[in-house]
């Protein structure tokens, strides 16, 4: 009985180990991905900006 039961929590262990590791990969590329997204979205040529750039400077 207890060759199984450390079976058991050997297996368990394996899978929260791959499941952190999953996510230790997963969360910084997503944090990638928003922070591109936010700059191409920022460098959009948008043209309620363009209204301004013939004002007096």
């Amino acid at each position: 009985m207890g060759t199984r039961a450390a079976r058991t929590a050997l297996l368990v262990a394996a899978m929260m180990f791959f499941a952190v590791l999953a996510l230790d990969i997963a969360v910084p590329t997503l944090v990638l991905c928003v922070m591109a997204s936010s700059v191409w979205l920022v460098s959009l040529d948008m043209p309620v900006l363009r209204k301004h750039e013939g004002g007096a400077a």
